[in-house]
């Protein structure tokens, strides 16, 4: 069903290879977990194998062929939902590929119904979670019956009974001869659904390929070292060196109409908060509301002396913005979403100038927050060409640039290898410790055994 030789491809504007010199021969029916560090071209290698890689886009090397039609979910499900209703988006790509019309509602209701969507035809796409919309895109691609099914990270943005329907999904409504390529993080939780594993080497090529037994029992720890998330490798928590001190921001009775219940919240510093629930319950609108990014319907957001100073009185999303960038640092769900300038440099030091930093101080930031994020290879990259997992270190990056008092992170680990994930975590639990806030909306349940001092249920 997929055969590689040689294949390698360039991003234009970019000087390392983003995959390299890769042979894969895939069989029908085969279910294969990609895996491989942070950055060593496994979405690069989806996009190819669902002729995505136009060819003014980048520099190729060698072939990729597939057999039947193919069928992807990206890591961000915004990006191939195209419709206003859930129902008509599912329906878009069936009524491209010409299938009578009496058929194609009996195959959208089939579709949502396998991956557990909560909703019915006629649920605004605009309305949903970014889970909610994972699972959208997920039926659409499954209501197209595909030969290939290509799944970047499925279930990255679902909260966990969330991802366990698409999982059970994929196990129990795919045909048998359906080829499956999956990239996922989640490894231990992906391998019922797999019977063989291939790990990328980041230097070019295939570092290992066999059953998931045999390439964790001989290579398990080496990948580990390296990034890759291999089960059965425990994660060290991070406590906190000391109590919290006094209270930075709260929230009192805050409320957004239809996305968030009423809240009341304590932020204080030298703590990291984790903020959990299902999707759909408003963890991102409550992490905008504590960014200073969006006023509340009722109730509101205050601000203590501690963190504001003379704006104290005033509610933070009617601070300036270089103020507001001084005292809080935002990192949203969609990294893409806060890029603004052409290369990585611009974009970790647009922040710090914006406050007056003077030059030379703000080239040592940049320069130290591309090494500790290993983003330094990337600086002269532009943000749109990189990985899930270098977008999301950059996001982060971009937010602790100006030394803002309190962080608010909306999954900030996601898409990232097991390395970049520990130094992720390292990074702030020294902030933290430094007396710096920390308030993290996630679903990574390691994550929050690593870091949070305290927890938060929607």
């Amino acid at each position: 069903m997929i055969l590689a030789k040689g294949f390698g491809w360039r991003h234009a504007g970019r000087r390392a290879w983003a995959v390299r010199g890769l042979d894969l021969h895939v069989e029908r029916g085969e279910r294969v977990l990609l895996l491989g560090p942070s950055g060593a071209g496994k979405s690069t290698l989806l996009a190819a194998l669902a002729g995505l890689l136009a060819a003014d886009s980048g520099e190729r090397e060698g072939t990729v062929e597939v057999d039947g039609r193919v069928g992807i979910v990206f890591q961000d499900p915004q990006t191939q939902i195209v419709m206003a209703r859930a129902g008509d988006d599912v329906a878009f790509g069936l009524e491209n590929h010409a299938v009578p019309p009496a058929r194609i509602w009996p195959r959208v209701d089939e579709a949502l119904a396998r991956v557990g969507f909560p909703y019915g035809r006629d649920r605004s796409t605009t309305a949903l979670s970014g889970g909610e919309q994972q699972r959208l895109a997920l039926a659409g691609a499954l209501a197209l019956r595909p030969d290939v099914l290509l799944l970047d990270e499925p279930t990255a943005n679902l909260d966990p009974a969330g991802a366990d329907l698409v999982r059970d999904a994929l196990r129990d409504a795919l045909d048998p001869a359906t080829t499956v390529v999956l990239v996922e993080h989640r490894v231990a939780e992906a391998l019922p659904l797999v019977d063989r594993v291939v790990v990328l080497d980041p230097g070019g090529g295939v570092r290992a390929d066999g059953p998931p037994d045999e390439v964790f029992a001989t290579h398990g720890g080496r990948l580990a070292a390296e990034g890759v998330w291999v089960p059965g490798h425990p994660l060290e928590a991070r406590r906190a060196c000391a109590p919290p001190g006094e209270g930075l921001l709260a929230a009192e009775k805050a409320t957004i109409r239809d996305r968030l219940a009423a809240v009341d919240l304590l932020v204080r510093e030298g703590e990291s908060l984790a903020i959990l629930g299902a999707n759909g319950r408003g963890k991102s609108t409550l992490a905008l509301l504590l960014g200073g990014l969006l006023k509340p319907d009722s109730g509101r957001i205050a601000a203590t002396a501690a963190l504001a100073g003379p704006d104290a009185a005033t509610a933070p999303h009617r601070w300036r913005a270089p103020a507001l960038a001084r005292r809080i640092g935002s990192v949203f769900q969609d990294p893409e979403h806060q890029f603004v300038t052409s290369t990585v440099y611009d974009e970790l030091a647009l922040g710090p100038r914006r406050t007056g930093l003077p030059e030379d101080a703000i080239r040592s930031t940049v320069d130290e927050l591309l090494a500790r994020l290993r983003l330094d290879r990337l600086a002269g990259a532009n943000p749109y060409t990189l990985s899930g997992g270098e977008a999301r270190r950059l996001s982060v990056a971009t937010a602790l640039a100006s030394a803002p008092a309190l962080l608010v992170l909306d999954e900030p680990t996601f898409g990232q290898d097991r390395r970049t994930w520990i130094e992720l975590v390292a990074l702030l639990a020294g902030l933290r410790d430094e007396g710096r806030a920390i308030v993290t909306v996630t679903h990574d349940a390691a994550f929050v055994e690593a870091l949070a001092d305290r927890t938060v249920p929607l």
